[in-house]
């Protein structure tokens, strides 16, 4: 029974350790992400970045209004499956009208 519940607490902490980073700019008025995209990083991510340009997915800077990025429980799952060799993560921006 301890092995039982030892390990649906390690479930549950793994599952729930999804991680979102957002930078709103301005109101977005409930508007959905208008360019989302699937990034690949590999060994946790170390020393690698990836760039997207906010003013080339919306048309222009101005219209920018939020950016975030975000590693879902899916994602966890991956990262875990393959020890942390191959970590994705997902980014979305939001564009004013």
């Amino acid at each position: 029974m301890f092995k039982l519940s030892a390990a649906l607490l390690v479930l549950v902490c793994l599952l729930s350790a999804c991680a979102t980073q957002q930078f709103d700019i301005a109101n977005t008025n409930g508007e959905p992400a208008l360019f989302s995209e699937n990034q690949t990083f590999w060994v946790g991510g170390i020393g690698q970045e990836v760039q997207v340009d906010g003013a080339q997915a919306c048309g222009d800077a101005k219209k920018v209004a939020r950016v975030a990025t975000s590693q879902t429980a899916g994602n966890v799952v991956v990262t875990i499956l393959t020890l942390g060799i191959y970590s994705p993560r997902q980014i979305q921006i939001t564009c004013l009208p």
